[in-house]
């Protein structure tokens, strides 16, 4: 009951009604537009070509469905994700765009537009690679330079495109736009798959679609509890008026400081060698045929040595991510300038070093945790034998991460609205 009530209360208050529909009204768009597709592609084909590829379905997650159709906006917002990507270790090169982060809001703002420049180049060779794959895999045919010109152009514009539909969402709307749209994406997709597990039922099989439902409710509190835990650090700021003790606050560290990113750089690195492999699996050559089938086998991803890869892999990432997000050098600086200190630690490099010894150990189990979440879908698939409603961790992890951060949005919504209503009662007083 309790939950109606907060639903009727977030629907009467105006501004945050507006923001809500707002971001349903592009999400419309965004699934009108998604459903618009690239002419001259074999879409039966594509789709198969998709099932075979963790690469390909990974990147699929992140256009929000839009490539398995090849629609208009084939790419999401992927070249968006890895040009933020590539600013966040730009800044670790070059200290001119490291003190620009550093100076607020206008330095953020710059950043990201940096970012947006960086998305069309990225969107237009991602767009002629894609082309190139496909039509190597004969599911898409020989096109004429003008008319490549224009498909590149196309999936160029679209990615902009939905882009800047999520800008709209963040600054209009409620939640982060870029998560906002590639969540509407996986969450569109589950209907589908809980179709295709209906159409082909087999009632022996109960059993395995119970024990998927088990693990899937095991994962989702699983991922709720380690995105919400925090390792607080205590941090005391000493008063210069004499007679007031020291104000304590705290870091929280998150036992996942690095999201979904890990993931992301270790399946990209993985699957590189079966991504260059599909390229010449069709050589004339016979020996580089052959040696692209045999790379393609030897990395498969239902075997012990691609899912053993990749958890070592997104364990590392996690690592060196980590040191990337929580600058445990920078901190200690910034601590010592405002006159913070931890208790029983020095400032300065014994700070920083109790920060290394804090961030090594509780990034342990996000990493594991992560390295876990990337092998989901096998560990799924091996127990049950269900692949048509496995979305894969990464898409779960985005799924819980999305609603967490958009309801925590709602709250404080709600929040400010009790308070502007308290301070109002209370003027009515006076």
């Amino acid at each position: 009951m309790n939950y109606f009530r907060t639903i009727l209360k977030i629907f009467e208050i105006r501004d945050l009604r507006k923001r809500i529909l707002f971001t349903f009204f592009i999400f419309l768009i965004f699934r009108i537009f998604a459903h618009i597709p690239v002419p001259g592609v074999d879409i039966a084909s594509l789709k198969r070509l998709f099932a075979e590829s963790q690469l390909l379905s990974l990147l699929d997650i992140f256009s929000g469905g839009t490539l398995a159709n090849f629609s208009v906006m084939s790419l999401g917002l992927n070249p968006y994700i890895n040009a933020s990507i590539i600013m966040q270790l730009l800044q670790m090169v070059f200290p001119k765009l490291e003190e620009l982060a550093k100076e607020g809001e206008a330095g953020r703002q710059k950043i990201n537009q940096y970012t947006r420049y960086l998305t069309v180049p990225l969107t237009t060779i991602q767009a002629f690679g894609m082309y190139v794959l496909l039509k190597n895999s004969q599911i898409i045919s020989q096109v004429n330079p003008l008319t490549l010109l224009s498909l590149v152009a196309t999936i160029t514009a679209g990615t902009i495109f939905l882009m800047w539909l999520g800008e709209l969402i963040s600054e209009n709307g409620i939640g982060n736009g870029i998560s906002m749209v590639i969540f509407a994406g996986i969450v569109g997709r589950l209907p589908i798959g809980f179709a295709q597990t209906v159409s082909v039922f087999d009632p022996t099989q109960v059993k395995n679609i119970l024990i998927f439902v088990i693990m899937a409710l095991v994962v989702i509190v699983s991922i709720v509890v380690v995105t919400e835990a925090r390792r607080p650090i205590q941090v005391n700021y000493s008063r210069r008026t004499s007679g007031q003790a020291a104000v304590a606050s705290y870091i929280p560290f998150r036992v996942n400081q690095a999201g979904v990113i890990p993931i992301i750089f270790a399946i990209s690195l993985i699957l590189l060698p079966t991504t260059f492999a599909r390229f010449f699996e069709r050589s004339p050559n016979i020996l580089i045929a052959n040696l692209a089938q045999d790379i393609q086998r030897f990395f498969s991803p239902q075997g012990v040595f691609y899912n053993a890869t990749y958890f070592l892999l997104v364990v590392a990432f996690t690592y060196f991510y980590t040191t990337v997000a929580f600058n445990t050098k920078q901190i200690s600086e910034m601590l010592m300038k405002q006159g913070g200190f931890l208790p029983g630690i020095r400032p300065g490099s014994p700070t920083k070093a109790f920060l290394d010894f804090v961030s090594m150990r509780v990034t342990f189990f996000g990493a594991i945790f992560l390295g876990l979440i990337a092998v989901l879908p096998s560990i799924g698939q091996a127990f049950t034998g269900i692949t048509t409603l496995l979305i894969g961790g990464t898409g779960i992890l985005i799924v819980v991460a999305v609603v967490l951060e958009t309801s925590k949005q709602v709250e404080s919504h709600l929040v400010m609205r009790d308070y502007d209503a308290f301070l109002r009662k209370g003027a009515s007083k006076v």
